[in-house]
């Protein structure tokens, strides 16, 4: 492997937490409470202007995620193996429901309305293929490339629906999570940066065709040479999929991505290209976290936030409040309260005591670390704007309550882990 061990497992790594301190005052938990708490200041900041306020609403969706998080948390996680499969195919059944009757919000049909409740089949699908993928990765060892059909499979279908609704920075979620839960399973790396590599493919076969064909598609046949022991067969194979890749790239683009896709990842190569359209949000963001300096302009009284020139910036564009207001003292306290909650979520899928809970808590952490990294990226414009929420900041009931959901689930995987060390 290209990175020898670094995420391998440790049994003994993790110190034995006190036996009598409450679940209540969990670290996992509490450290979403306070970023809860935070951006429900920072939202109500945003919205001061208007008739309504979403920070009330963005506050008691937290309570109520933290409740349900102790309940789960008395779930060992292994009985709801059972319940796994169901609920995988009720999550695809939801996003495909969303194509027909689905509600519309600023162009993307992504929302299902029951009753008075509005959800988002996309975020249910992050944790729905998270226990599948760790179900179906648990059941047998990926040995041979064969064996990455299945897990595929799952992550395709979900990904395929989410991608054309369209949400791209979910169906990236998504791609995310199944090479880091591959890689978790010690799935050969080279295996893996032949899949990764697709992406790669897409970017130099738009741009540089020649270059795919006579240089890039022979190198990735070169890396299957030296990956497999079948090395004729797989090397033609791996050179088919990436020419596939490259056939069906333009494809994706014209009819798989909105034209406020398309420019959001042109011009995010250059926003002063179009500072009042497609490079607005990253300019007005950049300039608000700027403004903040290091210790902010103070709660309730950012310009750019009060003034609303970042539009929608109680949901994607957030941290970008967070750093006006706070400052980049408050920022970087909340990357580290980020950073903190990575590090336990890791720690904890080290010393899981069965392989499927590993699995498990990993997917989670790719899921929370994926967005963490490029939501904040997007607001200071070292990525291009697609559409992540910030975890636990942003503004999105469902998302909200799926986060607070895996927590739950994490900390059964914990009690686990001090339940057999008292034996």
């Amino acid at each position: 492997m290209l990175f020898g061990n670094f995420f391998v497992r440790k049994k003994n790594s993790l110190h034995q937490p006190n036996k009598s301190r409450s679940d209540f005052l969990s670290p996992l938990l509490l450290i979403p409470l306070i970023l809860v708490s935070t951006s429900s200041l920072l939202i109500h900041s945003v919205q001061r202007q208007f008739d309504y306020s979403d920070s009330i609403n963005h506050f008691l969706t937290g309570l109520i995620g933290y409740l349900i998080a102790i309940l789960i948390s008395y779930i060992p996680l292994e009985r709801l193996r059972n319940y796994i499969f169901p609920f995988y195919v009720l999550t695809l059944i939801s996003l495909i429901a969303v194509y027909f009757f689905g509600i519309s919000f600023y162009g993307a049909q992504r929302w299902l309305s029951v009753g008075f409740f509005t959800f988002q089949p996309s975020e249910l699908a992050k944790l729905s293929t998270i226990l599948t993928l760790a179900y179906v990765l648990d059941k047998k060892s990926i040995s041979k490339m064969e064996d990455l059909i299945l897990p595929s499979l799952v992550m395709i279908f979900p990904w395929i629906l989410i991608f054309f609704q369209p949400d791209l920075g979910t169906s990236l979620v998504l791609i995310f999570l199944f090479f880091l839960m591959l890689y978790w399973t010690q799935v050969p790396v080279e295996w893996i940066l032949i899949l990764t590599f697709c992406l790669l493919t897409a970017i130099i076969s738009s741009n540089l065709p020649p270059l795919t064909l006579f240089l890039w598609i022979p190198l990735m046949g070169y890396l299957a040479y030296r990956s497999f022991k079948k090395k004729i067969i797989f090397t033609f194979l791996v050179m088919a999929l990436h020419i596939l890749v490259a056939k069906l790239t333009p494809f994706l683009w014209n009819v798989g991505l909105k034209d406020y896709q398309k420019d959001r990842l042109i011009i995010f190569l250059d926003p002063s290209k179009d500072p009042l359209g497609g490079g607005y949000h990253l300019l007005q963001s950049k300039i608000a976290i700027g403004s903040g300096g290091l210790l902010g302009t103070g709660i309730l009284n950012g310009k750019l936030t009060n003034l609303q020139f970042i539009p929608e910036q109680h949901t994607d564009f957030i941290f970008s409040a967070l750093g006006e207001e706070i400052g980049f003292l408050g920022s970087f306290i909340a990357i580290l309260l980020f950073f903190t909650l990575i590090s336990k979520l890791l720690s904890i899928s080290k010393n899981a005591r069965t392989d499927f809970e590993s699995l498990v808590v990993i997917g989670i952490t790719a899921t929370l670390l994926f967005q963490i990294i490029i939501n904040i990226f997007m607001t200071i414009g070292l990525g291009p704007v697609t559409g992540i929420p910030l975890p636990f900041m942003s503004y999105g009931r469902t998302s909200l309550l799926i986060n607070f959901i895996s927590m739950g689930l994490v900390i059964s995987v914990l009690k686990r882990i001090r339940s057999l060390r008292t034996k």
